[in-house]
């Protein structure tokens, strides 16, 4: 079964009620047993990202993320503010740290060209590497509401958006994976993606 990490992000109910549509077995929990226990992991999120690691250290629930991910080998998928807190470091309101399962930071969309920041709305993918199996994402549409994106190296993307400057859409770092966007607002592309997490990067 999968976990959806209970730490109070706001768009949890929305990715449990689009697993439950796709008939995906899942449970809301921040419980360390069962976290540790589960087949794969989703980390959602939306808002600042201080206070989300904040969170996740006061439920005492980094030490369990990178215990599961790191030794037990379970595949984590983190969205949108889940997305940004599997990297290490974080320039929002400050510096933070973050959980350090993908190399790079947290830094603020420039704000040139006429471009609002916030992003908000629909972009098109680009695939970056080839062979994942994500390689359907290539000329998709999906769906952001952010301001700050991931500096990371190349080799950890799995497809990108150009909003000014490239902006990791997707990433993966061996089992870890990563949406900016939100596949839970994202129509059929996003249900793909999570389809395809539960079902097939995920050891059922």
């Amino acid at each position: 079964m999968l976990a959806v990490i209970d730490y109070d992000a706001g768009n949890t109910f929305n990715v449990i009620k689009a697993f439950d549509y796709l008939g995906v077995k899942i449970k809301l929990t921040d419980n360390p047993t069962e976290i540790l226990e589960s087949s794969g992991l989703i980390l959602p999120g939306v808002g600042a990202f201080g206070p989300a690691m904040a969170t996740l250290e006061k439920k005492q629930l980094v030490d369990v993320i990178k215990e599961a991910v790191l030794v037990k080998k379970i595949p984590l998928l983190g969205i949108c503010l889940g997305m940004q807190l599997l990297f290490e470091k974080s320039s929002e309101y400050g510096e933070h740290n973050g959980l350090g399962l993908i190399p790079g930071n947290i830094i603020a969309i420039p704000e040139k060209g006429g471009l609002k920041v916030p992003q908000m709305g629909w972009n098109k993918n680009r695939l970056k590497i080839q062979g994942t199996k994500f390689d359907f994402i290539e000329g998709q549409y999906s769906y952001f509401v952010h301001s700050f994106y991931a500096s990371c190296d190349k080799k950890y993307l799995i497809s990108a958006v150009d909003y000014g400057v490239e902006v990791p859409a997707m990433v993966q770092n061996g089992s870890v994976f990563g949406t900016q966007f939100h596949p839970e607002k994202s129509g059929k592309i996003g249900l793909d993606i999570l389809e395809t997490f539960a079902k097939k990067v995920v050891r059922q």
